[in-house]
């Protein structure tokens, strides 16, 4: 099986043994705020994203910053943790844009997503302030991945059944902003330390 299936991103972070584990999200907490997507498009959205591009240059992989940015969509900006271990990076962020992405999360069968989500916990915080997460439980969903995708999965369509705990953000006020993103199910975690700088509106 894929490692990213495996470990979350299967996302989102294994071998972070030095960091406190993150709180435990009910499944009644949901944003604060009104979810632009479903369950099934918030998560096809990220995972085309997420495998849109090779290791060389993909945001999940990345421990920089440096390919935040690459194959963004217009109408959100997405984040990530990584295949396991912690980051720290540094990303630019369009003005008016809201961001989304998962503390924990994974694409596979219903099954392993029932068993995923068992143990998940996560959390994200904003400028130090928790925000509230939406779980996810297993949900058919189809994405599309690019040749040479570092999710493993063969160029085309794939359809999975996804899980996780997401985060839905709107869009910031320009200027710098921490965002940390933790998560974890098992044996796996996941840690991601982002400052991002946000640009004024045009």
């Amino acid at each position: 099986m894929p490692r990213l299936l495996i470990a979350a991103f299967a996302l989102l972070l294994a071998g972070c043994s030095a960091a406190p584990e993150p709180t435990p999200v009910s499944s009644e907490a949901t944003t604060r705020t009104s979810e632009q997507f479903s369950d099934q498009e918030l998560q096809a959205k990220w995972w085309t994203w997420a495998a849109s591009s090779p290791e060389n240059r993909n945001p999940v992989v990345d421990d920089t910053g440096q390919w935040c940015g690459e194959n963004q969509p217009e109408d959100v900006w997405f984040f990530a943790g990584t295949f396991g271990g912690a980051v720290n990076r540094r990303c630019p962020v369009p003005a008016g844009r809201p961001l989304a992405g998962p503390a924990l999360n994974l694409a596979s069968t219903d099954a392993n997503c029932a068993a995923f989500m068992e143990a998940a916990k996560g959390s994200v915080t904003l400028d130090g302030q928790l925000v509230e997460l939406r779980r996810i439980a297993p949900v058919a969903i189809t994405y599309q991945a690019a040749k040479d995708n570092v999710v493993g999965q063969s160029e085309g369509r794939v359809a999975a059944q996804g899980c996780g705990l997401w985060a839905w953000i709107p869009s910031l006020k320009p200027g710098e902003h921490e965002l940390v993103v933790k998560g974890a199910s098992g044996g796996f975690s996941t840690s991601a330390r982002y400052l991002l700088t946000v640009s004024s509106a045009d």
